[in-house]
């Protein structure tokens, strides 16, 4: 998924660096506790302001809960966890600054985060250089687990970068498959973001839907922030197109299918997880009657082992949205913990040092294998998930509605 000053949102806990000890925890001002556990650090890195927010925040909230329910469950005996999340609010420099920040504090274990594929890629280094491992729920664009030549040779750039949501690889493949053989869409006018993942995500449904013997009408790019899309709506009018495929976020979509329609071009607009938030049918109304979203997984209110969560958030009264991440972030977080358990436990029940902690739960976390409340939770050798599944969502009736669940595999 997703790109857009430094923000930090302070937790409930709170986030001053303590030291690893099995005895207790010491803050920094040297005083020390006898409460005979030591805490860590699971830091969030995701939009929390501003554009991108409604995933953003359903993402940082998902990782509380995943943090609360071990706390709870004394999942990691002697260790108690913490959230520290900060906001890049879609911004790639941003997102790089909180990285620093994050493996700066030795207390901080591992990161879940961030949104944006776009910011991902200013973070990757910091975090491999400190050798922390840090977990998307979000990111798609294949080139950050396969790097850039991923369409020929496949190779990982950064071993420390998982992500716990399918590619785009087989998100754009989904959508354009779908558009071409279930909505039987023969001409199809392609737009995108100019972003990292907006711009990769249409290039793969343009080439899948080609591929499948349907028509480009037309291609055009538009700028994170537009409000005025009349001439994008033009072209798209005059190119006969009889379905617009967006790949970028909602904050520009929800603009551009009101646009559309009220110049009296009636066709869906269909794009991918970015799009996929409650937002989108707030601001777009009516307008959005009948658009469609890919998204990771299956629905998250589908699945029997996400039930509790979905009720916890909703009874703390967390704002976002849960539905696109809330469950990928939980699994993210909740992999890192059991990471940590695994370390603790092959290292005579004591926590090593930081860095080697760190070193440590990267390893363990390449090699974890769980059932989480989004399905199976385990990372391919280049960081990848092993969870294939992908939803299409419709707009019905004011709500975003699963209208198939699947998995789909390119074409060699």
């Amino acid at each position: 998924m997703r790109q857009r000053s430094l923000v930090i949102l302070t937790s409930v806990l709170t986030t001053g660096a303590l030291t690893l000890t099995a005895c207790g925890s010491r803050d920094d001002s040297g005083d020390s506790s006898d409460s005979g556990s030591t805490t860590l650090t699971i830091g969030v890195d995701a939009p929390l302001s501003g554009e991108n927010s409604t995933t953003g925040l359903g993402i940082q909230y998902g990782v509380q809960i995943a943090v609360d329910d071990a706390n709870k469950k004394n999942l990691v005996p002697g260790v108690k966890f913490k959230v520290k999340a900060l906001d890049d609010k879609a911004l790639p420099a941003t997102g790089q600054q909180n990285a620093t920040a994050l493996v700066g504090d030795d207390n901080v274990v591992g990161a879940v985060g961030p949104l944006n594929s776009g910011v991902a890629q200013s973070m990757q280094q910091v975090f491999e250089t400190a050798d922390m491992v840090e977990i998307s729920p979000s990111n798609t664009n294949p080139e950050l687990t396969q790097g850039k030549n991923w369409q020929t040779k496949k190779v990982r750039p950064y071993k420390t970068y998982f992500r716990t949501a399918t590619t785009d690889a087989l998100q754009g493949g989904y959508a354009a498959t779908y558009a071409y053989d279930t909505l039987k869409k023969k001409k199809v006018f392609v737009v995108d973001d100019k972003q990292t993942y907006g711009a990769g995500l249409a290039k793969i449904f343009n080439e899948t839907f080609k591929s499948l013997g349907g028509t480009i009408a037309g291609s055009d790019h538009v700028n994170t922030g537009d409000k005025d899309f009349s001439s994008l709506v033009t072209k798209v009018k005059s190119s006969g197109a009889d379905l617009l495929y967006y790949g970028g976020q909602y904050d520009e979509s929800e603009l551009i299918t009101k646009q559309l329609k009220d110049a009296g071009v009636k066709i869906p607009l269909f794009g991918g997880d970015g799009m996929y938030a409650t937002t989108y049918i707030d601001t777009a109304g009516k307008d959005s009657e009948g658009d469609l979203a890919t998204a990771v997984g299956a629905p998250v209110d589908t699945l029997k082992g996400a039930q509790d969560f979905v009720a916890e958030y909703k009874a703390k009264g967390y704002k976002g949205d849960y539905g696109a991440y809330g469950a990928y972030a939980y699994d993210a977080a909740t992999a890192i913990i059991k990471a940590v358990a695994k370390v603790k436990s092959d290292n005579s029940d004591k926590l090593p040092d930081s860095k080697e902690l760190r070193s440590k739960v990267v390893t363990a976390v390449q090699n974890i294998d769980f059932e989480g409340i989004s399905g199976t939770v385990s990372f391919d050798e280049y960081g990848d998930t092993t969870n294939k599944q992908l939803t299409v969502y419709q707009v019905k009736n004011g709500a975003w509605k699963a209208v198939e669940s699947g998995t789909y595999e390119p074409k060699s």
